[in-house]
């Protein structure tokens, strides 16, 4: 499998862990019996504003094709706001890039969420990216949604982390009082900020963890 990642570099650290440790917890414990993971960290622009362009989406594509060119089965993004552009980069690349929008979208049916909140960069949360049907998805306030990038931006050039963490904390918890049954954490910086809060929350990186393990046990249905 691939792995297109540093972006940003502690969430791919933190995917790799998680990954590692599920594998593990399966039973896997010989060097022997892991799966070939060729990670691509990639030096790609932060996708945090409004508008992305197709300069800032260039380094993606090459990291993809770079990964494709080793042969991987599939491919995971360890990014939500890369995923707004995920079907075109399919045609980019032969190998199955996993779709976290339909992850998401069968995570929220299974546990029967009805309404939620995405948090993440702007262009996540006002691209629509996690819309589902027969789920309502409360409205962000361009306040929280700037409150949002700063922390992402700050926590991935490691200033300040614990602060950080405060605001996402409470922009969750306002939304959660709001009437949002879940929190979906639509940034992989913010689940590596919110791992250890007790919220209801859809992780995505723990999300994206599951969807390989089923990939790798031959039961996916996410490329």
């Amino acid at each position: 499998m691939g792995i297109l990642g540093g972006i940003g570099p502690e969430s791919t650290n933190n995917f790799y862990g998680r990954l590692v440790c599920m594998l593990q917890k399966r039973g896997i414990s010989r060097n022997t019996d892991f799966p070939q993971i060729v990670i691509n960290s990639i030096p790609a622009p932060e996708l945090i504003h409004n508008r992305i362009s197709a300069e800032e989406l260039e380094p993606y594509t090459r990291g993809l094709k770079e990964l494709d060119s080793f042969g991987v089965d599939f491919i995971v993004m360890v990014c939500n706001t890369i995923h707004l552009f995920r079907n075109e980069m399919q045609k980019q690349v032969k190998a199955d890039i996993l779709d976290l929008r339909k992850g998401i979208e069968l995570e929220l049916e299974r546990r029967c969420i009805k309404s939620a909140v995405v948090l993440g960069t702007p262009a996540t949360i006002k691209g629509g990216l996690y819309k589902s049907e027969g789920v309502r998805l409360l409205d962000v306030s361009e306040a929280d949604i700037t409150s949002l990038s700063g922390a992402i931006f700050n926590f991935n050039r490691g200033f300040e982390k614990e602060e950080q963490v405060g605001v996402v904390l409470g922009v969750a918890e306002k939304y959660l009082s709001g009437g949002a049954e879940a929190v979906i954490l639509g940034c992989t910086e913010l689940s590596a900020m919110m791992k250890d809060k007790e919220l209801p929350k859809i992780d995505t990186i723990a999300l994206l963890v599951d969807m390989v393990m089923e990939m790798l046990e031959g039961g996916g249905v996410y490329g």
